[in-house]
Order: structure tokens, then sequence, then C-alpha cells
């Protein structure tokens, strides 16, 4: 195939999940439906938090964090999917194909980093309680937000501006929906090897620190609630992180899922399939995991229902 640079290459082409055209009309209504419920979604906790005193806590803001972080995780895919089925051109350019390379990389970051911080936040609540209003201060979460963003985008350019010295064959497909920094590697001519090692790299110390974080977390979670003699506090322990370890869980469990699916099967349909559990199904199931299973968000959500009628 005849190797061409990063110069000579205008666009890229989107396969997505079928190339079937009678099933395109269904596949923009369903993600559609699901782009609208990841946004609503969202925007309901925000609101929900912003709007009630008693949820400006270091626990609802990293939850705020999350849900903007998920809000702009989905944007960063699915209108542009969403385009390209009610234009019917599959094509993205360049630019906007390493532009989204690059945000996909840094909300997916930001979201693990997120979720680091929300363990941490539950450890301390449970294994200090006594001290958790003077370490988990309003200057600390901040702190620990910006420096969550300001890792995830150094992981996201270490990751997407080598691309740019890239050459690429003439075979520009891609067989999902979106542009994934793997699938991209996988059409350059060009040697990727420092592409590979920068990838494991950041999948060490971006992915591992944060999960090995929440895991150390964890284990000073269920050590300390197993000394406590009551069975009520154990119940409201188990209770506070059972939200947050479900979504822990789904993060980590889809993103390894599509690790394993890219490297040991060669089925596009499948990649595709897997590249939705990851970065489509986390942002919408992640509102429904924490209202359903929080009280204090279940009674604002409420009180805010109560007040819409009323606003009209």
């Amino acid at each position: 195939m005849e190797p061409r640079n990063q110069t000579a290459v205008s666009e890229f082409f989107l396969l997505g999940l079928t190339e079937d055209p009678e099933l395109q009309p269904l596949l923009f209504i369903l993600f559609l439906f699901m782009y609208l419920v990841t946004v609503l979604g969202n925007l309901l906790i925000l609101l929900a938090v912003r709007s009630d005193s008693h949820l400006h806590t270091p626990m609802y803001f990293f939850l705020s964090s999350l849900s903007l972080s998920d809000i702009c995780l989905s944007t960063t895919t699915i209108p542009k999917m969403l385009v390209n089925i009610q234009a019917e051109d599959w094509s993205i350019t360049y630019v906007g194909c390493v532009t989204q390379v690059c945000s996909v990389l840094i909300f997916a970051g930001l979201e693990s980093c997120l979720l680091a911080a929300m363990a941490y936040d539950h450890y301390v609540a449970i294994c200090h309680p006594l001290k958790y209003t003077v370490i988990m201060s309003a200057r600390l979460c901040s702190l620990m937000t910006l420096l969550s963003l300001c890792a995830s985008i150094t992981n996201a350019l270490l990751l997407s501006l080598p691309m740019l010295q890239l050459s690429f064959c003439t075979d520009l497909q891609i067989p999902l929906f979106f542009c994934e920094l793997a699938q991209v590697l996988k059409l350059a001519c060009s040697d990727t090897f420092i592409n590979n090692i920068l990838i494991y790299f950041a999948a060490c110390v971006f992915g591992g620190v944060p999960l090995s974080g929440i895991i150390l977390s964890y284990i000073q979670i269920v050590s300390s609630v197993l000394r406590t003699a009551s069975v009520e506090g154990k119940y409201k322990a188990f209770s506070t992180c059972g939200s947050h370890l479900s979504v822990v869980f789904l993060f980590y469990a889809t993103g390894l899922g599509v690790y394993i699916s890219s490297a040991f099967t060669d089925s596009p349909g499948k990649t595709a399939v897997a590249s939705v559990m990851y970065s489509v199904v986390p942002p919408m199931v992640n509102p429904f995991i924490y209202s359903l299973r929080n009280k204090d968000i279940k009674g604002t959500l409420r009180k805010l229902t109560r007040r819409i009628p009323a606003l009209l």
C-alpha cells in the first residue's frame, strides 16, 4: 500500500456499527436517545447538587465533576456519529480525528482520576470521620480536581501529539463510530513502536495509579468497617460506597473489555460494540446509579420535579 504522510491525509472514514443502510435510522434514534438520556441525567445531577445547600459537600463536588466529565465525553463522540448518519457521510477530517482522539483521552482520564478522588473521600469519611471536615477542605477538593484535569490533559497530549509524525496508508477506514487511538495507529504505515510504548506507559501510570489508589482506599475502608460493632454502621458505610463501587466496576470493566476485544478479535463488529460499552454506556448509566441508590439525590430531585409545574 502506498504510504501518505499527515500533510496528504485529509480525512478518515468511520465505519460505525454497521454499513447496512436499513439499520442507520434505527441507530440514529437509538444513539440520539442515549445521548439525550446521558446529557439530561447528568444535568439533573449537576442541578440537584447546585440547588441544595445540603449537597455542598466534597462527595457531591466530585460527583458534579464526574457528571460534567461524562457529558463532555459523550459530546465528543456521539454528535459526530449522528451527523454522519444523517448526512450519509462517514468521513472525519484529519484534524477532527486527532482532536477527537485527544478529547476522548482527556475525559476518560479525568473520569479515572475523579473516581480515585471519590474513593479517597470515602476513605477519609469512614476511616477518619472526626477529621473529615479538616482533611477534605474545599481547597483540597478543588486542588485534586485541578490536578486530575492537568494529569488527563498531559496524558492526552503525550499520546495524541506523536500521531502527528505518523504516515498513513491508503486504507483509512476506522471500524468504530469515533476515532480511537489504537485503531488509528493500526492504519499507520510508519513505525508505531514509540506510540505503543507510550500507550503502555500511560496505561500503567494514568490508569494503574488511580485504580491502585481506589483498591488501597477500599482495603482500608473494608478493614475499618469490619472492626465496627454496629450492624447499622456497617450497612451505612457499605451503602455509601455501593454507588461508587458500581461506577468504578462499570468504567474499568468496560475499558478492560475493549482492550481484550481489540487484542484477541479481528471482528470490526465486536470491536465497535465494545467501544460503545466503554464510551457511551457508563456516562449514560452513572446518573441512574447515583440517583437510585442515594437518598439525598432522590430527595432533591423530587423537590425539583415539584417546582417544575410551578415554574411553568
